[in-house]
């Protein structure tokens, strides 16, 4: 390989999760393997999080997920680094600071390449009363003040202000312009996925020695380690640990009986709507009859639009790929047909996908109490046995959660380690944006691979073949799903189309990409036969 299609940083891969993997189990450990100081059951956000935090702290890691790198809750985010704003609402003050704290980490330290500045739009519709826009003012001040308090730059996150009519029109040309008194601009913090947040992190963590294993079950826990299957193989074995953290989410419960959880749904839809993709500006349209709820819509330059998102409870068991029901999206359709001028109908949703959230229940049991009203707060617990769970908390705050969850396994456990490095550890790919900003590849890839979108970008000029596009309309060429096999860990079509890449939250662009994929993993099994 040339230097110009070097990766950055380091390289998963097929043959290196089967060696890692081997490793653990082989000859040579307690129960015929390796032992590791830290188990992490989940590779989410917190639980790659957690395992980069102990593994730049100088502990032993291996990680496992049943499934694929953000395969669960991680990958159906709204795809923003919120400031807390919401929470402070709600009087969550403690939330609302470690969440303005964070995003700053990340607009700025970790990972400037994946998260940017994103302006939004509140139009002062006949629907929003007058003291209601006097409260959301007020709440923006405050979150401008969170932003102060957490050190982040007013040359990262501008500064909130009113708008006219027609300035509001100006960047949201699709409002009704009826009744419409003006708006109120403010500004978050947008991902530019969150899935590739994840890959970021692990590979991040992998560069500091950390096991990171997909397709790899946990049965089963203790203190000690997991009893755990090989979804490749079928075959069973046991990973030895001196401490283990569960960070499944919202499946923590299956690992941990004794731990309560409530999951609220929150669905995003997916539009293709040449209006809606030449707003300026995300919007967030208040949902009638509630004083501080939203419906955010959210252009994502490549001609889709998602809007989000519900916060409804789920009852029953957790599924692995959460479905979106009618009732949510026709919710959804008719807050948009509030406030929008451009009508918006069912034929308009080209895709829909849902995430669960895993909020820890608190309450008295009596089930009761809203969703939407259950902390956000992030807890970590330790059961009898000794096993560390953390659950509870948000995208945004995962590298806290990961810290906190280190600290507590580490003192259960009685490990040394180090102090926590990760709030100024860059991710791979993180620059400066100047540094960013003179990279000799297209913006597009930039903001999804930073320092490595040259490399990216190289297998395409390499290769006229992998320059296409996987689907007509989308941006995505044939060079990522090579880079992602090569670099980042996938393993078959849908970790190329539904992780790595998001061609699958339209099916119809998932069913035409689909034979590139098969192709690119056809030539990446052929190379390495040879």
């Amino acid at each position: 390989m040339t230097p110009a299609l070097s990766p950055t940083g380091p390289s998963l891969t097929a043959e290196r999760r089967r060696r890692e993997l081997a490793e653990l189990a082989g000859p040579g450990g307690p129960a015929g393997g390796r032992r590791v100081d830290v188990l992490v059951v989940g590779l989410g956000a917190t639980g790659a999080g957690v395992a980069l935090d102990a593994a730049s702290r100088g502990l032993s890691v291996a990680a496992i997920d049943a499934h694929d790198l953000a395969f669960g809750t991680s990958r159906w985010s709204s795809k923003l680094i919120h400031g807390g704003l919401r929470y402070l609402a709600g009087g969550q003050l403690d939330v609302a600071h470690e969440s303005a704290v964070e995003r700053g980490v990340l607009m700025e330290r970790t990972a400037p390449h994946l998260v940017r500045a994103q302006p939004f739009v509140l139009p002062l519709t006949p629907l929003v009363s007058r003291s209601q826009a006097a409260l959301v003012r007020a709440g923006l001040r405050a979150g401008d003040l969170l932003r102060a308090s957490a050190r982040t730059s007013r040359a990262t996150l501008p500064a909130p202000r009113g708008l006219s009519a027609v300035e509001t029109r100006h960047l949201a040309p699709v409002l009704r312009p009826a009744g419409l008194r003006g708006g109120l601009l403010s500004w978050d913090g947008q991902l530019s996925d969150d899935a590739r947040l994840v890959t970021a992190i692990a590979r991040t963590a992998a560069g500091h020695g950390a096991r990171i294993l997909t397709r790899v079950r946990a049965l089963a826990l203790d203190a000690d380690g997991a009893r755990v299957r090989d979804e490749l193989t079928g075959e069973e074995t046991r990973i030895e640990a001196r401490a283990v953290v569960n960070a499944t989410g919202v499946w923590a419960g299956g690992l941990d009986p004794s731990l309560r959880l409530r999951p609220s749904r929150g669905t995003h839809l997916v539009l293709r709507s040449p209006e809606l993709a030449r707003l300026g500006a995300g919007l967030h349209i208040p949902v009638p009859g509630e004083s501080n709820r939203f419906v955010l819509v959210l252009p994502q330059g490549d001609g889709r639009t998602y809007v989000g998102l519900t916060d409804e409870p789920v009852d029953g068991p957790v599924p692995d790929v959460p479905e979106v029901p009618e009732t949510d999206i026709g919710f959804l359709l008719d807050v948009l047909g509030s406030a929008l001028e451009v009508s918006l109908d069912r034929t308009d949703v080209v895709g829909a996908f849902a995430g669960l959230r895993p909020l820890l229940d608190t309450s008295d049991g009596t089930g009761t109490a809203r969703t939407a009203d259950i902390s956000r707060r992030h807890a970590v617990l330790t059961s009898p046995d000794g096993v560390v769970t953390v659950v509870g908390g948000k995208l945004t705050t995962y590298r806290r959660m990961a810290q906190d969850a280190v600290d507590a396994a580490t003192a259960a456990r009685g490990l040394t380690a180090g102090p926590c490095r990760t709030a100024a550890l860059p991710l791979v790919g993180a620059a400066a944006p100047d540094r960013l900003a003179a990279l000799d590849a297209p913006a597009r890839l930039v903001r999804r691979y930073g320092t490595e979108a040259p490399a990216v970008h190289a297998l395409a000029q390499a290769d006229p073949a992998l320059a296409e596009p996987v689907a007509p309309g989308h941006p995505v060429t044939a060079a990522e799903l090579v880079w992602a096999v090569r670099h980042e860990g996938a393993l078959d079509a849908a970790d190329l189309l539904d992780r790595r890449t998001r061609v699958g939250l339209v099916p119809e662009d998932r069913a035409t990409a689909l034979e590139t994929a098969k192709r690119v993993l056809e030539r990446y099994a052929e190379s390495r036969a040879r």
